[in-house]
């Protein structure tokens, strides 16, 4: 799964490079320099093992330097890190933290996470109307699989009032987006 979502974020620059060795060779420079970017990209070169070798403490402090220094991306991939323990303890308050960073600045995947950690309640307190929330932010953002989740707030009165007919519209949106 984190995988899928970091090749969601993989930046356009790598392909400019012959190889892998100069890709990463790049990075490094240009993350030794302060480049969040290159933070971001030399993790990732670390996840994967390309132009280095696969190591996922490396790669977890690379995408924990550029989400400090405000990288969008390497907030939601640095949440995701810490829920699944994947080169780092598994902190499920720290990706509850990180979660809602990249949330509050519209990754609607990070939405849709953080509603999800809020239906469960595990990082954070268990608080339905907040998952209702941030479900409903991330239809708005884009999140078609939200969509279904939207429909079974409405449809079992959970964080929102039990509406029916609203529950049944969000089930048709859901199916048209399969």
């Amino acid at each position: 799964m984190i995988r899928s979502q970091i090749n969601e974020f993989v930046k356009p620059h790598k392909n400019n490079y012959d190889d892998k060795k100069s890709w990463y060779d790049w990075c490094q420079k240009a993350a030794e320099n302060d480049s969040k970017e290159a933070m971001f990209n030399l993790a990732n070169c670390y996840y994967y093992g390309e132009g280095a070798e696969k190591d996922f403490e490396k790669a977890f402090y690379w995408y924990q330097k550029s989400a400090e220094k405000g990288d969008e991306e390497a907030k939601y991939i640095l949440a995701s890190l810490y829920l699944n323990g994947e080169g780092t303890e598994k902190n499920l308050e720290k990706a509850f933290y990180w979660y809602q960073k990249s949330a509050e600045n519209g990754n609607h995947i990070a939405m849709h996470a953080i509603a999800n950690i809020y239906y469960i309640g595990k990082g954070t307190e268990k608080h339905l109307e907040k998952t209702f929330y941030w479900h409903q932010k991330a239809v708005e953002n884009g999140d078609k699989s939200a969509i279904y989740c939207l429909a079974k707030h409405y449809k079992y009165g959970e964080g929102t009032e039990k509406d029916l007919e609203k529950a049944f519209y969000w089930y048709q949106k859901s199916a048209e987006n399969v």
